[in-house]
């Protein structure tokens, strides 16, 4: 069993940064996908940023150049760091952990926190 606690979402201006961080709990975070999503209001849950256990790192093409996903395993800590923020990109941001293991599939969520960017 894996707990995801996502922190660092707020209120900010367009234009503006925010550094979210995901903390997992368990032994084995550094084996784990970890993925970011955004689910604005009355819109579906999108991907934005993912990474895998090899540091390799893939983004939705809206956030490219803008966004920056990383994680520190001995902290069992995922981020993404937002630059230039517009008001598109306000959502409540879910941090996602994914393993897979033979027959097994492992699907962890935080309970999100919440990004908004407005003047």
């Amino acid at each position: 069993q894996v707990q995801l606690v996502e922190s660092g979402g707020g209120l900010v201006q367009p234009g503006g940064s925010l550094r979210l961080s995901c903390a997992a709990s368990g032994s084995i975070f550094s084996r784990y996908t970890m993925v970011w999503y955004r689910q604005a209001p009355g819109k579906h849950r999108d991907l934005v940023a993912i990474i895998t256990s090899t540091y390799r790192t893939t983004y939705t093409d809206s956030v490219k150049g803008r966004f920056t996903i990383s994680r520190d395993n001995a902290k069992n800590t995922v981020y993404l760091l937002m630059n230039s923020l517009e008001p598109e990109d306000t959502a409540v941001y879910y941090c996602n952990a994914v393993l897979s293991q033979g027959p097994y599939d492992y699907n962890y969520w935080g309970q999100g926190t919440q990004v908004t960017v407005s003047s």
